[in-house]
């Protein structure tokens, strides 16, 4: 059974994890992101835009058209 491509999203990673605490850092890591300026595609469920918006201050999601 093939599995049906869904929606994607693209965050850019614009915030410096130093200085934050130890669950934002790791929910970056689950984002696939570590460095400033640093892009990563993930399926858009809703548990990634839950972990999207406990780090809203430190990344940005990419309008691509």
């Amino acid at each position: 059974m093939a599995k049906k491509e869904g929606k994607t999203v693209t965050v850019e990673q614009i915030g410096s994890p130093i200085r934050r605490p130890s669950v934002q850092r790791a929910t970056l890591i689950g984002l696939g992101l570590n460095k400033r300026h640093r892009k990563s595609t993930l399926e858009d469920t809703p548990s990634v835009r839950g972990m999207i918006r406990a780090v809203q201050h430190l990344v940005r999601v990419v309008d691509e058209k």
